[in-house]
C-alpha cells in the first residue's frame, strides 16, 4: 500500500527527497565554517581576525562591527584583490543574517584565503549578543 502510494506521487516524494537532502547538507556541511558572535569576538580579540562586512554602504554607515572592511556583496568578486592582505589570517565575513556572507566566504575560500568563517546570524545575532557596533569609518 505505501509502495503503491509512492508510485502513485513519485513527484512528491522525489522533491521530498531533495529538500531532506539539502537540510542535511545545511546541518551538517553548512555550518562548517561558520562561528556564532562569541566566538567570532574571541577570534577578533586573540587571533586579530580580520571582519568583513558585504553588507552595502548605507546599512555598514548605521552600525558595524569595530575595524571592520565594508565590501558590499555587490560586486565582491571584483574587489577581491583589496582584501589579499588578509589571505593568510583568520577571516570573519558578515552580513544583515548571515546568507549573503556564506557566498562570499565560498568566494574566498575559491580564491585560496586560508581561514574563512561566516559570522552565524550576522549583524542581527552580533546585536542579539549585544556587542557593540560602531558608525566610525575604519
Amino acid at each position: 500500500m505505501l509502495l503503491e502510494f509512492i508510485g502513485n506521487h513519485w513527484v512528491l516524494f522525489g522533491a521530498l527527497g531533495v529538500i531532506l537532502g539539502l537540510l542535511t547538507y545545511t546541518l551538517i556541511i553548512g555550518e562548517k565554517g561558520s562561528v556564532d558572535p562569541g566566538a567570532a569576538t574571541l577570534m577578533i580579540n586573540q587571533r586579530d581576525a580580520a571582519v568583513i562586512d558585504v553588507r552595502p554602504a548605507a546599512d555598514f554607515a548605521k552600525g558595524h562591527i569595530i575595524n571592520a572592511v565594508n565590501v558590499p556583496m555587490n560586486g565582491f568578486s571584483k574587489q577581491l584583490g583589496a582584501l589579499t592582505r588578509h589571505k593568510e589570517g583568520p577571516v570573519i565575513v558578515n552580513c544583515r543574517s548571515g546568507s549573503q556572507s556564506q557566498a562570499a566566504c565560498l568566494l574566498l575560500r575559491k580564491a585560496g584565503f586560508n581561514e574563512v568563517y561566516n559570522l552565524k546570524g550576522g549583524i542581527m545575532a552580533w546585536e542579539s549578543a549585544n556587542l557593540p557596533l560602531t558608525r566610525k569609518k575604519h
